[in-house]
């Protein structure tokens, strides 16, 4: 089996200012999204909605050594906002899983996780 890292991205202030019953919306299709990949034999091993990017900590290398500074890597409206971790044989069903929460979020993207023994 292969890992893939779906990735969602999104616009934090456009989710803030969404009203209860179409965030119920959105966690219903998250929902549906575990529900196909275990019908499907996908296998999800790890899913983590992220904390708005304002709580990050980013650490940058600069000429005089690591800075530390609060907030997200890159000042934008489209931060990661939650992931899952799964393994597959069949990226095309993958794919097709996926268009369920594409469809209530901002995008969607799939990516083969790199062998952490390579690091």
């Amino acid at each position: 089996m292969t890992t893939y890292v779906v990735l969602i991205p999104g616009n934090e202030d456009a989710w803030e200012a969404k009203t209860p019953a179409e965030m119920s919306a959105v966690f219903a299709a998250h929902a549906e999204f575990a529900k196909l990949l275990a019908q499907r034999g996908h296998t999800l091993t790890l899913t983590y909605p992220l904390e708005h990017s304002r709580t990050a900590r980013t650490l940058r290398r600069t000429p005089g050594g690591v800075v530390v500074t609060d907030g997200p890597y890159a000042e934008s409206a489209e931060q990661v906002s939650g992931l899952y971790v799964v393994e597959s044989d069949d990226v095309a069903d993958l794919v097709e899983c996926a268009r369920v929460i594409a469809a209530v979020e901002d995008g969607v993207e799939v990516r083969v996780a790199g062998d952490p023994d390579q690091l």
